[in-house]
């Protein structure tokens, strides 16, 4: 007899298929009365698939499913999951930690050459004629631009490597210094900020770094830094960036998260200094097949009695 897997959001289409090939799955996004459908199934339910962006893996549900044993993440954070609830009941969270790694890295590196260079805006200058009748304003070099990086976990690193490709010189903030690592270490957020001209959020999310990035830490940073976030956007006070954007406390910013996604502040968006994404780091299908992968091979890991490919340790 099949197990029973929960489904709070969707994989690509292959993985689901495979999931559903060896499981009972239960798509509770798509079932027209999901509360009277967890009714029905909560007793055989052993396994739930929820996605970092999708519905919350809150203790109501963890308690409502007494012979839940496993919470496998679609994505490398767990904001959604009640970590703590599953962690009393000892029901296994498993995550994607290194699977979106070089995409979000990439895309750190996207914001700040289009940050420094503008090369959004001069692509609309162009498809706007502006170019017929005046020059496109000088933009600013990446070449000897000093980075500094808020977390330097796996994806820290991979945005390292690639700003030591572009000579510029990279250094860190976190909780305490790397073994291992030869980048210059501060105990300090806003020391950093005050020594770097780009300053990089790939920290989690969470109550530990929430709204680090604040006015404080922008003034320091100084009216020719940038900012650039790929973290979570509670790492950054939506309200003191724009205050420090308006007054030209910074330079400007590029950013793929936000604090209220998909909702984006007005504001925010008709400023002419800031690159805004639309949360697509990880955003490629060969991330998405790899998390995928690793869902699935988490889930069959646990039946079958072998360790967790990537168990999250709270």
């Amino acid at each position: 007899m099949k197990k029973t897997i929960l489904a709070l959001g969707t994989m690509l289409p292959p993985e689901m298929a495979e999931l559903e090939e060896n499981f009972n799955l239960i798509r509770l996004w798509k079932e027209s009365d999901p509360e009277a459908t967890l009714q029905a199934v909560k007793q055989d339910v052993v396994a739930i698939v929820s996605t970092f962006n999708g519905m919350q893996v809150s203790r109501a549900i963890i308690e409502a499913l007494p012979n839940l044993e496993l919470i496998a993440q679609y994505g490398a954070g767990v904001n959604n999951i009640d970590v703590e609830a599953a962690k009393e009941r000892h029901i296994a969270v498993t995550s994607t930690p290194e699977t979106p790694m070089n995409d979000t890295a990439d895309t750190a590196l996207g914001l700040i050459i289009n940050t420094l260079r503008r090369f959004v805006e001069a692509d609309v200058f162009l498809r706007i004629g502006k170019w017929n009748s005046s020059g496109f304003p000088l933009a600013t070099s990446l070449t000897g631009k000093r980075v500094g990086i808020i977390g330097m976990g796996r994806i820290g690193q991979a945005i390292a490597r690639r700003c030591e490709a572009f000579e510029m010189p990279v250094s860190y903030f976190g909780p305490r210094k790397k073994e291992g690592l030869n980048y210059p270490y501060f105990s300090s957020l806003t020391e950093l900020a005050a020594n770097v001209d780009v300053l990089v959020c790939s920290c989690i999310g969470g109550a530990e770094t929430h709204h680090i990035i604040n006015t404080a830490v922008l003034k320091a940073l100084g009216p020719k830094g940038i900012l650039i976030n790929v973290a979570r956007g509670s790492v950054v006070n939506t309200e003191d960036l724009l205050v420090a954007l308006s007054n030209k406390d910074i330079a400007g910013a590029g950013l793929d998260v936000y604090e209220n996604e998909p909702s984006v502040p007005e504001s925010l968006i008709s400023m002419d200094n800031v690159v805004l994404l639309p949360h697509i780091g990880g955003h490629t299908h060969e991330t998405k097949t790899g998390m995928g992968k690793v869902v699935i091979a988490n889930i069959e890991a646990h039946f079958n009695g072998r360790p967790l490919l990537t168990p999250f340790a709270a």
